[in-house]
């Protein structure tokens, strides 16, 4: 499910117009990448837990050529999936 189909599926079930919806969903995923870009983390209880890790400075290698390289520090944006958003994806099978 692409972001239009995604705005589509919610439109329908809220009774929204498109518009609507697609401005409400794009305030809330702006929401959340400010509140990550901060550090902060965004909880849906159930549903899971955005946040951000450090990710530590490394060694790799470039697999074309074989060169090592050093990859610096990083910041990631991170998902923790919530109990209820697990069992239903289990239950799906």
């Amino acid at each position: 499910m692409n972001k239009n189909e995604f705005i589509d599926a919610v439109a329908l079930k809220s009774g929204l117009s498109k518009k609507d919806t697609k401005s409400a969903v794009d305030a809330g995923l702006e929401t959340i990448t400010e509140a990550l870009a901060k550090k902060d983390s965004v909880a849906f209880v159930g549903f899971g837990t955005f946040s951000t890790a450090t990710r530590a400075a490394r060694k790799g290698v470039v697999p074309s050529t074989g060169k090592a390289i050093n990859i610096p520090a990083t910041t990631v944006a991170k998902f923790k999936v919530g109990k209820a958003l697990k069992e239903a994806v289990s239950l799906s099978k």
